[in-house]
Protein backbone atom coordinates (compact mmCIF):
# COMPACT_ATOMS: atom_id res chain seq x y z
CA UNK A 1 0.00 0.00 0.00
CA UNK A 2 0.96 3.41 -0.81
CA UNK A 3 1.69 5.89 1.76
CA UNK A 4 -1.24 8.15 1.76
CA UNK A 5 -0.35 10.34 4.64
CA UNK A 6 -0.68 14.17 3.96
CA UNK A 7 -0.09 17.41 5.72
CA UNK A 8 -2.20 20.77 5.78
CA UNK A 9 -1.59 23.40 7.88
CA UNK A 10 1.34 21.42 9.86
CA UNK A 11 -1.19 19.10 10.32
CA UNK A 12 -0.29 15.09 9.21
CA UNK A 13 -3.15 12.87 8.38
CA UNK A 14 -2.51 9.47 8.19
CA UNK A 15 -4.94 9.74 4.64
CA UNK A 16 -7.22 12.12 3.78
CA UNK A 17 -10.48 10.53 5.10
CA UNK A 18 -12.23 12.15 7.54
CA UNK A 19 -15.62 11.78 9.49
CA UNK A 20 -17.64 15.09 8.85
CA UNK A 21 -19.39 16.66 11.78
CA UNK A 22 -22.58 14.71 12.00
CA UNK A 23 -23.98 12.19 13.44
CA UNK A 24 -21.37 9.96 12.38
CA UNK A 25 -18.83 11.99 14.32
CA UNK A 26 -21.45 12.65 17.85
CA UNK A 27 -18.99 10.83 20.12
CA UNK A 28 -15.81 9.94 21.13
CA UNK A 29 -16.77 5.69 21.27
CA UNK A 30 -17.79 6.55 17.17
CA UNK A 31 -15.10 8.45 16.53
CA UNK A 32 -12.47 5.34 17.78
CA UNK A 33 -14.17 3.07 15.91
CA UNK A 34 -13.87 4.50 12.56
CA UNK A 35 -9.84 5.49 13.34
CA UNK A 36 -9.35 1.57 14.27
CA UNK A 37 -11.43 1.16 10.90
CA UNK A 38 -9.18 3.07 9.02
CA UNK A 39 -10.56 6.54 8.68
CA UNK A 40 -7.44 9.44 9.11
CA UNK A 41 -9.13 12.11 11.05
CA UNK A 42 -12.49 13.92 11.92
CA UNK A 43 -14.27 16.55 11.90
CA UNK A 44 -16.29 16.33 15.48
CA UNK A 45 -19.81 17.14 15.48
CA UNK A 46 -20.92 20.73 15.72
CA UNK A 47 -20.74 22.14 19.12
CA UNK A 48 -23.08 25.35 19.78
CA UNK A 49 -22.52 27.94 22.55
CA UNK A 50 -23.84 26.93 26.12
CA UNK A 51 -26.59 30.15 25.38
CA UNK A 52 -28.88 27.86 24.00
CA UNK A 53 -30.31 24.61 24.12
CA UNK A 54 -30.34 22.16 21.68
CA UNK A 55 -33.39 19.69 21.45
CA UNK A 56 -33.52 17.58 18.62
CA UNK A 57 -36.77 16.79 16.36
CA UNK A 58 -38.38 13.69 15.98
CA UNK A 59 -38.27 12.03 13.32
CA UNK A 60 -34.68 14.24 11.96
CA UNK A 61 -34.00 12.87 9.09
CA UNK A 62 -35.87 10.79 5.96
CA UNK A 63 -34.73 9.08 3.39
CA UNK A 64 -34.29 9.76 -0.34
CA UNK A 65 -34.79 6.89 -2.43
CA UNK A 66 -34.95 6.98 -6.33
CA UNK A 67 -37.62 3.67 -7.64
CA UNK A 68 -35.74 0.65 -5.87
CA UNK A 69 -32.61 2.47 -4.46
CA UNK A 70 -33.03 3.37 -1.17
CA UNK A 71 -30.89 6.27 0.25
CA UNK A 72 -30.17 7.63 -2.77
CA UNK A 73 -29.71 10.92 -0.73
CA UNK A 74 -30.76 12.06 3.07
CA UNK A 75 -32.59 14.91 4.24
CA UNK A 76 -31.74 15.68 8.09
CA UNK A 77 -33.18 18.49 10.18
CA UNK A 78 -30.36 17.92 12.71
CA UNK A 79 -29.02 20.45 14.62
CA UNK A 80 -25.51 20.97 16.66
CA UNK A 81 -25.02 18.66 19.32
CA UNK A 82 -27.78 18.18 21.86
CA UNK A 83 -25.07 16.67 24.21
CA UNK A 84 -23.45 18.42 27.00
CA UNK A 85 -20.72 20.94 26.46
CA UNK A 86 -18.36 19.01 29.18
CA UNK A 87 -18.95 15.62 27.43
CA UNK A 88 -17.51 17.08 24.43
CA UNK A 89 -14.63 18.20 25.92
CA UNK A 90 -14.04 15.19 28.02
CA UNK A 91 -14.27 13.19 24.39
CA UNK A 92 -11.99 15.44 22.74
CA UNK A 93 -9.41 14.79 25.61
CA UNK A 94 -9.70 10.99 25.44
CA UNK A 95 -9.44 10.76 21.55
CA UNK A 96 -6.14 12.91 21.52
CA UNK A 97 -4.96 10.88 24.37
CA UNK A 98 -5.75 7.11 22.71
CA UNK A 99 -5.18 8.45 19.23
CA UNK A 100 -2.40 10.97 19.04
CA UNK A 101 -1.68 10.22 15.43
CA UNK A 102 -5.32 10.75 14.17
CA UNK A 103 -6.26 14.56 14.08
CA UNK A 104 -9.36 15.86 15.42
CA UNK A 105 -11.07 19.51 13.64
CA UNK A 106 -13.60 20.38 15.92
CA UNK A 107 -16.97 22.04 14.65
CA UNK A 108 -17.99 24.83 16.51
CA UNK A 109 -20.45 27.18 16.16
CA UNK A 110 -21.13 30.13 18.44
CA UNK A 111 -24.62 31.86 18.83
CA UNK A 112 -22.77 35.35 20.01
CA UNK A 113 -19.02 36.74 19.80
CA UNK A 114 -18.56 35.61 23.46
CA UNK A 115 -19.38 31.78 22.43
CA UNK A 116 -17.37 32.04 19.01
CA UNK A 117 -13.95 33.29 21.37
CA UNK A 118 -14.85 31.02 24.17
CA UNK A 119 -15.76 27.55 22.47
CA UNK A 120 -12.56 28.48 20.60
CA UNK A 121 -10.80 28.28 23.90
CA UNK A 122 -11.85 25.73 25.24
CA UNK A 123 -11.30 22.93 22.52
CA UNK A 124 -7.79 24.12 21.76
CA UNK A 125 -7.46 23.68 25.42
CA UNK A 126 -8.93 20.25 25.05
CA UNK A 127 -6.26 18.97 22.73
CA UNK A 128 -8.06 20.29 19.49
CA UNK A 129 -5.61 19.91 16.15
CA UNK A 130 -7.81 22.17 14.48
CA UNK A 131 -11.19 24.43 14.54
CA UNK A 132 -14.00 24.09 11.90
CA UNK A 133 -16.52 27.18 11.87
CA UNK A 134 -20.39 26.73 11.10
CA UNK A 135 -21.11 28.71 8.73
CA UNK A 136 -23.36 26.37 6.99
CA UNK A 137 -25.93 24.86 8.61
CA UNK A 138 -29.36 24.80 6.12
CA UNK A 139 -31.75 24.47 9.13
CA UNK A 140 -30.59 25.91 12.55
CA UNK A 141 -33.49 26.71 14.73
CA UNK A 142 -31.42 29.16 16.31
CA UNK A 143 -31.36 32.76 14.50
CA UNK A 144 -28.69 34.45 13.19
CA UNK A 145 -26.46 30.99 13.23
CA UNK A 146 -25.54 28.59 10.63
CA UNK A 147 -26.25 29.32 7.05
CA UNK A 148 -27.68 33.00 8.10
CA UNK A 149 -24.30 33.65 9.29
CA UNK A 150 -22.52 32.06 6.06
CA UNK A 151 -25.00 34.60 3.55
CA UNK A 152 -23.74 37.67 5.44
CA UNK A 153 -20.37 37.53 4.35
CA UNK A 154 -19.12 40.49 6.82
CA UNK A 155 -20.23 38.09 9.88
CA UNK A 156 -17.89 35.58 8.28
CA UNK A 157 -14.91 37.79 8.66
CA UNK A 158 -16.22 39.20 12.00
CA UNK A 159 -16.83 35.20 13.53
CA UNK A 160 -13.59 33.95 11.79
CA UNK A 161 -11.38 37.25 12.85
CA UNK A 162 -12.74 36.84 16.69
CA UNK A 163 -11.63 33.30 16.83
CA UNK A 164 -8.18 33.78 14.61
CA UNK A 165 -6.94 36.29 17.62
CA UNK A 166 -7.93 33.97 20.14
CA UNK A 167 -6.27 30.77 19.32
CA UNK A 168 -3.31 29.39 17.37
CA UNK A 169 -3.96 26.36 16.08
CA UNK A 170 -5.45 25.94 12.22
CA UNK A 171 -8.76 27.49 11.64
CA UNK A 172 -11.23 26.37 8.91
CA UNK A 173 -14.34 27.87 7.41
CA UNK A 174 -17.11 25.44 6.90
CA UNK A 175 -18.96 27.52 3.99
CA UNK A 176 -22.47 26.78 2.40
CA UNK A 177 -23.63 26.80 -1.31
CA UNK A 178 -26.34 28.31 -0.78
CA UNK A 179 -24.63 31.51 -1.99
CA UNK A 180 -24.32 32.80 -5.21
CA UNK A 181 -21.12 33.16 -5.49
CA UNK A 182 -19.11 30.39 -2.87
CA UNK A 183 -15.68 32.54 -3.66
CA UNK A 184 -16.99 35.33 -1.92
CA UNK A 185 -17.24 34.47 1.82
CA UNK A 186 -14.29 32.64 1.50
CA UNK A 187 -12.08 35.87 0.56
CA UNK A 188 -13.93 37.50 3.96
CA UNK A 189 -12.79 34.30 6.14
CA UNK A 190 -9.65 34.28 4.73
CA UNK A 191 -9.17 38.41 5.08
CA UNK A 192 -9.84 37.45 8.45
CA UNK A 193 -7.44 35.22 8.95
CA UNK A 194 -8.88 31.26 7.69
CA UNK A 195 -6.31 28.67 7.45
CA UNK A 196 -8.54 26.64 5.27
CA UNK A 197 -12.14 26.10 3.79
CA UNK A 198 -14.18 23.13 4.33
CA UNK A 199 -17.18 23.35 1.35
CA UNK A 200 -19.70 22.34 1.38
CA UNK A 201 -22.44 21.34 4.15
CA UNK A 202 -25.12 19.66 3.50
CA UNK A 203 -27.68 21.46 0.51
CA UNK A 204 -30.56 23.78 1.46
CA UNK A 205 -33.75 21.11 -0.40
CA UNK A 206 -37.38 19.31 -0.40
CA UNK A 207 -36.71 15.40 -0.89
CA UNK A 208 -40.26 14.50 -0.63
CA UNK A 209 -43.68 15.94 0.42
CA UNK A 210 -46.43 13.28 1.78
CA UNK A 211 -49.10 13.40 -0.64
CA UNK A 212 -51.75 11.74 1.21
CA UNK A 213 -50.62 14.48 4.34
CA UNK A 214 -49.27 17.56 2.20
CA UNK A 215 -46.34 17.49 4.80
CA UNK A 216 -42.47 18.04 3.63
CA UNK A 217 -40.37 15.05 5.06
CA UNK A 218 -39.26 14.39 7.29
CA UNK A 219 -42.82 14.86 8.45
CA UNK A 220 -42.34 16.19 12.45
CA UNK A 221 -45.55 15.92 13.60
CA UNK A 222 -47.80 17.36 10.39
CA UNK A 223 -44.75 20.00 10.71
CA UNK A 224 -41.97 19.90 7.59
CA UNK A 225 -39.28 22.26 6.53
CA UNK A 226 -36.74 23.37 4.06
CA UNK A 227 -33.56 21.52 5.38
CA UNK A 228 -30.06 19.95 4.64
CA UNK A 229 -29.75 17.58 1.54
CA UNK A 230 -26.71 14.83 1.72
CA UNK A 231 -25.55 12.24 -0.46
CA UNK A 232 -24.40 11.17 -4.23
CA UNK A 233 -27.05 14.05 -5.61
CA UNK A 234 -25.30 16.59 -4.39
CA UNK A 235 -21.42 15.92 -5.43
CA UNK A 236 -21.66 17.50 -8.70
CA UNK A 237 -22.36 20.79 -6.71
CA UNK A 238 -19.66 20.58 -3.69
CA UNK A 239 -17.29 18.99 -6.36
CA UNK A 240 -18.07 22.46 -8.41
CA UNK A 241 -17.75 24.73 -5.37
CA UNK A 242 -13.72 22.80 -4.39
CA UNK A 243 -12.52 23.52 -7.90
CA UNK A 244 -14.41 27.26 -7.83
CA UNK A 245 -12.17 27.70 -4.86
CA UNK A 246 -9.44 26.22 -6.30
CA UNK A 247 -9.28 28.19 -9.19
CA UNK A 248 -9.34 31.46 -7.39
CA UNK A 249 -6.07 32.27 -7.14
CA UNK A 250 -6.23 35.28 -4.40
CA UNK A 251 -7.45 32.36 -2.36
CA UNK A 252 -4.39 30.19 -1.61
CA UNK A 253 -5.65 28.05 1.14
CA UNK A 254 -5.96 24.64 2.05
CA UNK A 255 -9.19 23.08 1.36
CA UNK A 256 -11.52 20.10 2.75
CA UNK A 257 -13.95 18.66 0.31
CA UNK A 258 -17.31 17.52 1.42
CA UNK A 259 -20.59 16.47 -0.04
CA UNK A 260 -21.49 13.48 -1.95
CA UNK A 261 -18.25 11.30 -1.54
CA UNK A 262 -19.00 7.32 -1.50
CA UNK A 263 -16.36 6.02 -3.17
CA UNK A 264 -12.61 6.22 -4.40
CA UNK A 265 -13.04 7.71 -7.16
CA UNK A 266 -15.44 10.32 -5.81
CA UNK A 267 -12.05 10.85 -3.54
CA UNK A 268 -10.06 11.37 -6.29
CA UNK A 269 -11.77 13.53 -8.00
CA UNK A 270 -11.86 15.96 -5.26
CA UNK A 271 -8.18 16.03 -4.45
CA UNK A 272 -7.80 16.65 -8.71
CA UNK A 273 -10.54 18.91 -8.01
CA UNK A 274 -8.03 21.00 -5.33
CA UNK A 275 -9.36 19.71 -2.43
CA UNK A 276 -5.96 18.34 0.43
CA UNK A 277 -9.11 16.56 2.73
CA UNK A 278 -12.21 14.75 2.26
CA UNK A 279 -14.94 14.43 4.55
CA UNK A 280 -17.81 11.95 4.74
CA UNK A 281 -21.40 11.60 6.30
CA UNK A 282 -24.01 9.64 3.92
CA UNK A 283 -21.87 7.31 2.45
CA UNK A 284 -20.82 6.18 6.59
CA UNK A 285 -24.66 5.78 6.79
CA UNK A 286 -25.06 3.74 4.31
CA UNK A 287 -22.39 1.75 4.38
CA UNK A 288 -20.25 1.72 7.81
CA UNK A 289 -16.82 2.05 8.60
CA UNK A 290 -15.96 -0.92 6.38
CA UNK A 291 -15.83 2.03 3.52
CA UNK A 292 -12.81 2.94 5.22
CA UNK A 293 -11.07 -0.49 3.58
CA UNK A 294 -11.82 0.64 -0.16
CA UNK A 295 -11.11 4.17 -0.05
CA UNK A 296 -7.61 3.31 1.30
CA UNK A 297 -7.57 0.33 -1.35
CA UNK A 298 -8.45 2.16 -3.72
CA UNK A 299 -6.50 5.44 -3.48
CA UNK A 300 -3.83 3.22 -2.96
CA UNK A 301 -4.03 1.21 -6.34
CA UNK A 302 -4.78 4.47 -8.42
CA UNK A 303 -1.58 6.52 -6.93
CA UNK A 304 0.74 3.41 -7.90
CA UNK A 305 -1.36 2.98 -11.16
CA UNK A 306 -0.63 6.70 -12.20
CA UNK A 307 2.95 7.09 -10.79
CA UNK A 308 2.08 9.52 -7.94
CA UNK A 309 4.44 8.97 -4.71
CA UNK A 310 2.41 11.04 -2.22
CA UNK A 311 -1.40 12.01 -1.78
CA UNK A 312 0.19 15.95 -2.04
CA UNK A 313 1.09 15.19 -6.13
CA UNK A 314 -2.89 14.95 -6.80
CA UNK A 315 -4.23 17.78 -5.40
CA UNK A 316 -5.03 19.87 -7.64
CA UNK A 317 -3.63 17.89 -10.93
CA UNK A 318 -6.99 18.67 -13.42
CA UNK A 319 -7.28 22.75 -12.34
CA UNK A 320 -5.14 23.18 -15.59
CA UNK A 321 -8.02 21.71 -17.40
CA UNK A 322 -10.59 23.74 -16.48
CA UNK A 323 -11.73 26.59 -18.59
CA UNK A 324 -14.59 28.71 -19.12
CA UNK A 325 -16.83 27.64 -22.24
CA UNK A 326 -15.79 30.64 -24.44
CA UNK A 327 -12.15 28.74 -24.94
CA UNK A 328 -13.46 25.46 -26.37
CA UNK A 329 -11.97 24.72 -29.53
CA UNK A 330 -15.55 24.79 -31.99
CA UNK A 331 -13.56 23.87 -34.88
CA UNK A 332 -13.56 19.82 -33.44
CA UNK A 333 -16.88 18.36 -33.92
CA UNK A 334 -18.29 15.17 -34.06
CA UNK A 335 -21.08 12.05 -33.91
CA UNK A 336 -21.79 8.71 -31.89
CA UNK A 337 -20.80 6.00 -33.43
CA UNK A 338 -22.69 2.62 -32.55
CA UNK A 339 -21.31 -0.85 -32.11
CA UNK A 340 -24.71 -2.75 -33.63
CA UNK A 341 -23.35 -6.11 -33.23
CA UNK A 342 -23.92 -5.57 -29.48
CA UNK A 343 -27.29 -3.74 -29.92
CA UNK A 344 -30.26 -5.22 -28.46
CA UNK A 345 -32.82 -3.57 -30.23
CA UNK A 346 -34.49 -2.12 -27.46
CA UNK A 347 -34.57 1.40 -28.99
CA UNK A 348 -33.82 3.68 -26.27
CA UNK A 349 -31.55 5.54 -28.31
CA UNK A 350 -34.08 6.12 -31.14
CA UNK A 351 -36.77 7.41 -28.94
CA UNK A 352 -34.00 9.64 -26.75
CA UNK A 353 -32.52 11.55 -30.37
CA UNK A 354 -36.12 11.69 -31.65
CA UNK A 355 -38.19 13.21 -28.15
CA UNK A 356 -34.76 15.23 -27.23
CA UNK A 357 -31.94 14.56 -29.35
CA UNK A 358 -31.41 16.13 -33.02
CA UNK A 359 -33.37 13.78 -34.95
CA UNK A 360 -30.46 12.22 -36.50
CA UNK A 361 -31.72 8.25 -36.09
CA UNK A 362 -33.97 6.22 -37.73
CA UNK A 363 -34.70 2.88 -37.39
CA UNK A 364 -35.26 -0.01 -39.09
CA UNK A 365 -38.20 -2.03 -37.78
CA UNK A 366 -37.44 -5.05 -39.28
CA UNK A 367 -33.71 -5.45 -38.12
CA UNK A 368 -34.64 -3.53 -35.14
CA UNK A 369 -31.74 -1.41 -35.43
CA UNK A 370 -31.23 2.12 -35.29
CA UNK A 371 -29.67 3.57 -38.30
CA UNK A 372 -27.43 7.23 -37.18
CA UNK A 373 -27.30 9.75 -39.73
CA UNK A 374 -23.24 11.35 -38.88
CA UNK A 375 -23.90 14.13 -41.16
CA UNK A 376 -27.27 15.38 -38.45
CA UNK A 377 -25.38 14.25 -35.37
CA UNK A 378 -24.07 17.02 -32.86
CA UNK A 379 -22.84 15.17 -30.34
CA UNK A 380 -25.29 15.12 -27.58
CA UNK A 381 -24.65 11.98 -26.46
CA UNK A 382 -27.98 11.59 -24.96
CA UNK A 383 -28.16 8.41 -26.95
CA UNK A 384 -25.26 6.99 -25.15
CA UNK A 385 -26.74 8.02 -21.75
CA UNK A 386 -29.63 6.04 -22.09
CA UNK A 387 -28.10 2.49 -23.57
CA UNK A 388 -28.30 -0.49 -21.59
CA UNK A 389 -25.31 -1.70 -22.66
CA UNK A 390 -22.16 0.47 -20.84
CA UNK A 391 -19.38 -2.30 -20.27
CA UNK A 392 -17.89 -1.27 -22.27
CA UNK A 393 -20.12 1.28 -24.12
CA UNK A 394 -22.14 0.49 -27.14
CA UNK A 395 -22.56 4.05 -28.14
CA UNK A 396 -19.22 6.28 -28.16
CA UNK A 397 -18.16 9.82 -29.19
CA UNK A 398 -15.43 10.00 -32.51
CA UNK A 399 -14.06 12.53 -33.71
CA UNK A 400 -14.65 13.46 -37.50
CA UNK A 401 -11.78 15.49 -39.28
CA UNK A 402 -13.36 18.09 -41.15
CA UNK A 403 -16.77 18.17 -40.12
CA UNK A 404 -19.70 20.81 -40.63
CA UNK A 405 -21.94 21.60 -38.14
CA UNK A 406 -25.44 20.82 -39.56
CA UNK A 407 -28.08 23.26 -39.97
CA UNK A 408 -31.33 21.52 -39.73
CA UNK A 409 -33.73 22.98 -42.74
CA UNK A 410 -37.00 24.70 -41.85
CA UNK A 411 -39.67 23.51 -40.27
CA UNK A 412 -42.45 22.15 -42.71
CA UNK A 413 -45.06 23.31 -39.73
Amino acid sequence: MKDLSITVCGVKFPNPFLLSSSVVSNTAEMVARAFDAGFGGVSFKGIGGPSVEIINPAPRMHSYNLGSKKLVGLQNVEQTTDRPLEDNIQDVKWLKKHYPNNPVMVNIMGFNKEEWKYLAQVFEDAGADMLELNFSCPHMSVEGSGMKVGQAFKLVGDFTDIVKRNVKIPVFAKLTSNVTDITEPAMYAKEAGADGITAVNTVRAITNIDINNFVPCPNIFGKGALSGYSGPGIKPISLKCIVELAKKEELGLPLAGCGGIETWVDVVEFLLGGASLVQMTTSIVKYGHRLAEDLVEGLSFYMEDKGFNKVEDIVGKALPNFYETKDFDLSRQGAAQFDLDRCIGCGVCYIACQDAGGQCIEWDSKKRRPIPDEEKCYSCMICSFVCPIDNPPLITFKEIKGKKIYTPPPSKL
